[in-house]
């Protein structure tokens, strides 16, 4: 990798931390500035836009959620423990997440609105990944008898995304992991007593 491949790699990387943990309209260029060490220049050198830099300050983040979800699933098979290992990448998100500031799709969808077209658009994208993951396994898991007949794979998935985020967003907000614990326990039995196959 070159120098410069290697400052550009720097500054996202950096810049992601900073706009998970402050917000991407709560982060201004001497913020960036400030976690880089660089000039306005040198940021420039790299970024056309403080929106181009963000764009990929956010598809880093969101590729170390799904670097972290390839390795929970490492050695998975059956429906019900991949279903887990998902919930298990949660566990830990709030002392050691993917990158400073929690979960980057959850922070970008809450405020990526209207003001920021392409963010919201990047985070949709990182949903539908989610969303698919999740689809795959419950898919997969019906069809070789691993989990119900009657699960539906859309229902699933709107359930774990919504309750794991709901208990990141409430540990978060009152400095409590106990909420995040709840929900993923909540959803550990879910999975175990209403969504596998019970032969």
């Amino acid at each position: 990798m070159s120098k410069a491949q290697q400052t550009k790699t720097r500054i996202i990387e950096q810049a992601a931390a900073l706009f998970n943990q402050q917000g991407y309209a709560g982060s201004s260029m001497s913020d960036i500035m400030r976690v880089t060490g660089l000039q306005k220049g040198g940021i420039y050198n790299h970024f056309r836009s403080k929106d181009e830099l963000a764009l990929e300050a956010f598809d880093f983040a969101a590729s170390r959620v799904q670097q972290k979800f390839t390795g929970a699933l490492k050695g998975k098979r059956h429906a019900v423990d991949r279903l887990i290992a998902i919930l298990s990448v949660y566990e830990h998100m709030l002392d050691d997440p993917p990158v400073q500031g929690g979960c980057p799709i959850l922070n970008t969808a809450v405020e990526s609105d209207d003001a920021h077209p392409a963010l919201r658009e990047r985070a949709q994208h990182a949903m539908d990944a989610w969303r698919g993951l999740i689809h795959r396994i419950v898919d997969k898991g019906v069809m070789r008898g691993e989990l119900r007949a009657d699960v539906n794979s859309d229902t699933v998935a709107t359930i774990l995304i919504a309750t794991i985020e709901g208990g990141v967003m409430l540990s978060k907000l009152y400095g409590d992991a106990s909420y995040l614990e709840r929900a993923l326990n909540h959803l550990k039995t879910y999975i175990q007593n209403q969504l596998a196959a019970h032969i």
